[in-house]
This record gives structure tokens, C-alpha cells and sequence, in this order.
């Protein structure tokens, strides 16, 4: 006999530390995180034994990132009813095996076909994880659980895709596939064990699912996480020829340079979830973007200064604070949707990913012809200028009626 759970009894299993089932949600961010960009990793062994272009290959990591913006909140409609524990365990087991299938691929049409529907079950799998944190955490450290399940994705850039590419170097680019398929099956594991049994969800019409998606908090929230996503991420996909612009950075220092601003990504994700504790989460996003626009137009001011001589400990350090900015704000941003949309909150948490995910798509446009243009002081420029106008329309939000 299966007993439900609810969310009391939850808060009060979970005692002073971070219960296992919250440990699990942050194995299956850092997984998903991991899949969707250790391709980058591995493009040439994958063009090399598939017979395709590093180009085509690369193509391999846009069709997840799209195919996943556009079915996240399609997903989140289409699986509302069924029960979120349930999803996540078959899900990563779904996930799993289409990586399998990923490592067995003879062909690369075969790939591009496994990285879809791997894109689709992961689309559905995030949502769920957060908005489940929002329902399983104590209200006293609702912003601190969400921000270790944010950190999964930032560990992901630091430890799952160095060491993915790492693997693949050495043993083949399948390898990497399965080293993904491990990692699923050992959440997936993890979370029948540990993931208690969730109180059953409101039955909700289609229509009341969505209303509260047409509230002008929830929509100005999502419009504004589009510019806030440009301006986060323009530098980091342009990382290479901005930090050689600024300091005359070398590929062994540009390494150096991108552990050290992971590791402050961590310290934002967590940050994030504190303050969010601590002074709720509107006023943590209006200051973890506040940090992030400053730091992201100090760059081009220390570039006209000292165009190619910026201490390089200057440039490490300026990027640490906007990195820090950049991920303490998901925790709070997550929590607010889930709050302000109620029963919807998973609708909401999807399309605030794939509003994310069009944001860094922007980015990677956007930023190449700025640095076309101008150079790395103009991505730095037009990135500040998206993360400021993501300030600004997340004021807007937050002023506004809820």
C-alpha cells in the first residue's frame, strides 16, 4: 500500500540539513545540464566517426537547446496530471535509455533523432523538479532548496562537461554518452528511493490551468527573463575573445578563467537561494540582476581604459561578480512564478525556461554581430544594455499588481 506524503509531513522529515530527495532534483539538473552541452565537448570525435562537418555536429546542441524551449511548456500542460514523482523516475529512465541509443547511433540522422526526444523527456523532468522543491520545502528555506537545485545546472558547466569532454577524449565521444546514461540511471535510482509520494494536484480544466498565466505579473515576469537571459549570458558565449580582448588572455589562462567564474556561478546559485530567504524574492532578483548590469558595463569601461592590459586578476575578478549576479538570480525567479501562479506554477516555471533558452539563442545572435561589429567591447556593451533593460522590465513586474 502506498501512503501519500504531503507537504507537511515532507518539511518535517526534511530536519535541519537538505534531504535526500533534494540531492536527487540536483543530480537530475546537473544530468540534463550535462547532456544538453557536453556535445560541445566532444564535436570532432562525433564529426570524425559519424563522416559530418564540426558545423553539422554543433547543429546536435542547438536542436536540443530549441526543441527544449519550444516543448517545455507544452510538456508541463500535457503531463500536469500525472503524478510529478512518477514523471521524474520513468522520465530519467526514458532519458537514460535514449542516450543508450545516442551511444549506439550509426548514423548521425539517428543522433540528431535521440538528442530530440531526449530534448522533449528533459523539457518535462526541470519544470517538474522545481516546482516539487516549491511544494516539498520548508517556507523558511524555500529559497535556499530552489537554489541547490539552480546549482545542478551550474555544477553541470563546471564538473559534468569538462569531465564529459575529458572521457570522450579519451575513450570516444559514445563514452560520454554513457557516462550519461549512468548518471541517469543512478537518479533515477535515487529518486524511487528517497522523492516521497506528493499529495495529488488539483484536477484543473485546460483553461484554469492557464488563466493564471494571463496575469500581467506572470507575463511581464516571463517577457522580462528574455532580455535579463540575452544580457546574462552574451559574455559567456563570447568568453574567449572578450578576456583576450581585456587582458590578453591564453587558452591555458582563458581555462583558468572559466573554472574560476564557475565556481562563482555555485556561489551565486546558493547566494541566491539565501537571499532569497532572507529578503524575499523580488528584492533578491532586483539585486542579483543589479550586480550583474553593473559588472557587465565596468568591462567595456576597463577595455577603453586599458585596451589588451587589464590586470588579469582585475578581469577575473569583475567576471566573478557578474557571474555571481547572473546565477543568484534563478533561484528567486523560480520561486516567484511558483508563487505568483499558483496551481499553474509548473506552466509557469516551463515557459520562464524557454524563455531563458530564447534569451541565450538571442545571445549567441546577437553577440556575433556585435563582435563583428565592434569587437568584444560591443558584446560587452550590448549585453549590458539587454541586462539592464531585463532590470528595468523586472522592476516594472515587481511594482505591478500581483
Amino acid at each position: 500500500m502506498t501512503t501519500k506524503t504531503t507537504t507537511a509531513d515532507s518539511r518535517r522529515a526534511t530536519g535541519g540539513g537538505y534531504p535526500a530527495w533534494l540531492v536527487c532534483l540536483l543530480l537530475l539538473t546537473f544530468v540534463i545540464g550535462t547532456d544538453d552541452f557536453v556535445i560541445a565537448g566532444v564535436l570532432g570525435p562525433i564529426a570524425g566517426d559519424l563522416d559530418v562537418s564540426e558545423a553539422a555536429a554543433g547543429q546536435l546542441v542547438t536542436v536540443f537547446s530549441l526543441t527544449y524551449a519550444v516543448a517545455a511548456p507544452l510538456m508541463a500542460v500535457i503531463t500536469a496530471r500525472l503524478p510529478r514523482r512518477t514523471l521524474m523516475i520513468t522520465g530519467m529512465l526514458v532519458f537514460a535509455a535514449l542516450n543508450a541509443l545516442a551511444a549506439l547511433a550509426p548514423t548521425y540522422a539517428v543522433l540528431l533523432a535521440c538528442r530530440v526526444l531526449a530534448a522533449l523527456t528533459a523539457s518535462m523532468m526541470t519544470p517538474a523538479a522545481f516546482v516539487t522543491t516549491a511544494a516539498l520545502a520548508p517556507p523558511e528555506k524555500a529559497g535556499r532548496f530552489m537554489g541547490v537545485v539552480t546549482a545542478g545546472l551550474t555544477f553541470s558547466l563546471v564538473i559534468g562537461v569538462p569531465g564529459g569532454t575529458w572521457l570522450g577524449g579519451w575513450l570516444g565521444w559514445r563514452s560520454t554518452m554513457l557516462l550519461i546514461v549512468a548518471l541517469a540511471l543512478v537518479v533515477a535510482a535515487g529518486l524511487a528511493r528517497f522523492m516521497p509520494v506528493l499529495a495529488e494536484a488539483p484536477a484543473l480544466t485546460l483553461r484554469q490551468r492557464l488563466a493564471p498565466l494571463t496575469s500581467r505579473a506572470v507575463v511581464v515576469s516571463l517577457v522580462a527573463m528574455v532580455p535579463a537571459a540575452v544580457g546574462g549570458y552574451m559574455a559567456f558565449v563570447y568568453i574567449a575573445p572578450v578576456a583576450a580582448a581585456l587582458s590578453g588572455v591564453s587558452t591555458s589562462g582563458l581555462a583558468l578563467l572559466i573554472a574560476v567564474i564557475g565556481v562563482a556561478g555555485i556561489a551565486g546559485a546558493w547566494l541566491g537561494g539565501r537571499g532569497t530567504d532572507r529578503w524575499g524574492p523580488d528584492r533578491t532578483i532586483l539585486l542579483a540582476l543589479g550586480v550583474q548590469v553593473t559588472a557587465t558595463l565596468v568591462l567595456p569601461v576597463l577595455a577603453w581604459l586599458w585596451p589588451g592590459r587589464v590586470p588579469m586578476a582585475l578581469t577575473g575578478l569583475v567576471l566573478v561578480c557578474w557571474q555571481i549576479g547572473g546565477w543568484a538570480f534563478n533561484a528567486p525567479i523560480q520561486t516567484r512564478l511558483t508563487r505568483i501562479a499558483g496551481p499553474s506554477g509548473g506552466e509557469a516555471v516551463a515557459l520562464n525556461i524557454s524563455a531563458m533558452y530564447l534569451g541565450i539563442a538571442i545571445a549567441g545572435a546577437a553577440g556575433g554581430m556585435a563582435l563583428s561589429g565592434g569587437g568584444a567591447a560591443a558584446v560587452l556593451i550590448v549585453g549590458g544594455a539587454f541586462a539592464l533593460l531585463g532590470l528595468l522590465a523586472f522592476a516594472a513586474a515587481i511594482r505591478g499588481p500581483h
